[in-house]
């Protein structure tokens, strides 16, 4: 892979659905579909929303390890990210991600209690295609 940032990146751009692992109470993982990350800056940050109900930002607050993979169907290649996640309740973080129409999964709007974004800094990374992977560094 020449460039990591430009391929993984544009992986990342043209995925609709991101993958994220977590580990739970047992020690076991556990990846959930998660719509695409809302921004990105470079192969670094991923910024996400989602429900601070939900049991993956129980488990990250006790344990912040995380990984997420994106994938291309056509051409059957992926990239999983590794490293850790911070579950984010700031206003600012919250207005930063906002898109109109969240109100379809976050009722009270920005404010919404339900409603939190977790930010994943990737520390390394392996990428598969063409039946080769290759580990890199972030």
């Amino acid at each position: 892979m020449r460039d990591p940032e430009q391929t993984i990146g544009k992986l990342a751009d043209k995925s609709k659905t991101a993958f994220i692992s977590y580990v739970d109470k047992e020690g076991f993982p556990v990846t959930k579909a998660m719509l695409k990350p809302r921004e990105r800056q470079g192969i670094k940050e991923f910024w996400f929303s989602t429900n601070t109900s939900s049991n993956k930002v129980k488990f990250f607050r006790e344990n912040p390890k995380a990984s997420i993979y994106f994938m291309d169907r056509r051409f059957f290649r992926g990239v999983s990210l590794i490293g850790t996640v911070e579950v984010l309740e700031t206003s600012e973080a919250k207005e930063r991600i906002w898109q109109k129409g969240d109100t379809l999964y976050y009722r009270g709007g920005v404010t919404d209690p339900d409603y939190c974004v977790l930010k994943f800094t990737a520390i390394k990374g392996r990428y598969y295609s063409n039946f080769h992977s290759e580990d890199f560094e972030i």
